[in-house]
């Protein structure tokens, strides 16, 4: 089986990441070239577990520094910068990247993937500009990015968001002008040339574990491979995969996306390792606590609560995750209480903790309150009061200004976390 490009959407998409985002901006902020700078933003730079969050190109060029590179694990250089993150300054900058991109498209044309990435159809806009091709309009975008902020950007542009994205970070990245263009009469020449499975946009470790299971090893066996086969042995997925190795995307970027199941949670790495159960259950308990008022907040009750553990690796087991449907609550007491009993249930003794994940997923979206037979309704009307009470109260005086006893404790991480924003320096939705 084989596409017909012909009829095929195919339009001037644009994928724009900045390099290296934080530790450019921390660069430019301190008057340095970004691509010349070794400078790295590190989360707990006071502490010997400090993790890397981002690090300048020539930082990963001569020290081999990585993201979630540990403090100890650097290699020392008398020019080497260390920073804290600033999430809140971060955030700023990617406002004013995109009021740029806005100055070329319309919002309908713009898809903002992440911090430091973008989606933007340039098509509807050359002839206004006065671009010949994509490839000047691109440079155009970048020169001004790069006069207003003194940020690099790299651009993939492709027939569509799949092949942008692929151009980006497969090739653009390396070229000398960060710019790379994959359309679809080059697919076999670009696409079906990527070396790893993994660099297929979609393709993890697991999805790649089952494609060499069918004997595919690469991109090219992939869009070589038979598509019933593959349909029969991985379903929608495998059709997709199948697709996409062809260079094939369908989805529009003017298309707004919800996604059919919404979940809510919290994850962290712990700054050293933990060992004693009622240290591990203290952090468990805050994180428990701030999702359940993240779905309070949103209006929603959860039916399902997961744990993910991974153990330190100086350790044999790597960890586990578990889930546990349970009847809807946002009720805080009750959710940390589900939390426990998975970690009571999984968790091996004396083995030491390194990293936490709690999710609520399995939601329904209702403001009323849904009495158990079970309980005492009074009770269950208190409580669900209490909890409000204190989402009032820390919403409007701060996280800090209640708490439980044991987040005083030297093993609590909450009120560290309490100023952070997406776990970083700057705060934090449900604890702030």
């Amino acid at each position: 089986m084989s596409f017909d490009y012909s009829k095929e959407k195919s339009e001037d998409t644009f994928c724009i990441d900045v390099k290296s985002f934080y530790a450019s901006v921390e660069c430019v902020e301190r008057g340095l070239h970004p691509l010349k700078a070794m400078l790295v933003v590190m989360s707990n730079a006071d502490k010997p577990g400090g993790i890397v969050l981002a690090a300048s190109p020539m930082a990963k060029q001569v020290l081999g520094i990585r993201n979630v590179t540990r403090k100890w694990e650097i290699p020392y250089h008398p020019d080497l910068i260390i920073v804290p993150p600033r999430m809140n300054y971060y955030i700023e900058k990617n406002t004013e990247i995109n009021d740029i991109f806005r100055r070329y498209v319309s919002d309908e044309d713009l898809h903002i993937y992440s911090i430091d990435e973008s989606f933007i159809s340039v098509r509807a806009s050359l002839k206004l500009f006065k671009r010949k091709s994509a490839y000047d309009m691109a440079r155009m975008i970048q020169y001004h990015i790069y006069k207003q902020t003194g940020l690099y950007v790299t651009i993939g542009i492709g027939d569509n968001m799949l092949l942008a994205k692929l151009a980006l970070d497969n090739e653009a990245k390396h070229n000398k002008d960060f710019i790379a263009e994959w359309r679809y009469e080059t697919v076999p020449e670009k696409v079906w040339k990527i070396e790893n499975l993994t660099d297929l946009w979609g393709v993890g470790k697991r999805t790649e574990i089952r494609l060499n299971n069918l004997g595919i090893k690469s991109v090219h066996d992939l869009a070589h491979a038979n598509f019933y086969k593959l349909r029969e042995s991985m379903g929608l997925i495998g059709e997709q995969l199948y697709a996409n190795a062809w260079g094939i995307d369908r989805s529009d970027i003017r298309d707004s996306y919800r996604p059919l199941e919404k979940s809510y949670g919290n994850s962290q790495i712990l700054k050293h390792d933990y060992y004693k159960r009622q240290e591990i259950k203290i952090v468990i308990r805050e994180m428990a606590e701030q999702v359940a008022t993240r779905i309070r907040k949103h209006h929603c009750k959860t039916g399902c609560v997961s744990l993910s553990i991974s153990y330190s690796k100086h350790e044999e087991s790597a960890g586990f995750s578990r889930q546990l449907k349970i009847p809807s609550t946002s009720n805080t007491k009750k959710l940390v209480a589900y939390c426990f009993e998975l970690f009571d249930k999984y968790h091996e003794d004396d083995t030491a903790v390194r990293s936490i994940g709690i999710g609520y997923s399995k939601l329904t979206y209702t403001s009323d309150i849904q009495l158990d037979l079970f309980e005492d309704p009074e009770k269950q009307v208190t409580n669900e009061k209490l909890d409000l009470l204190v989402d009032k109260i820390r919403e409007k005086y701060g996280f800090q200004s209640l708490v439980h006893a044991s987040s005083l404790m030297e093993s609590a991480t909450a009120l560290d976390r309490s100023s952070l924003i997406g776990g970083h320096a700057g705060g934090m939705e449900g604890i702030k």
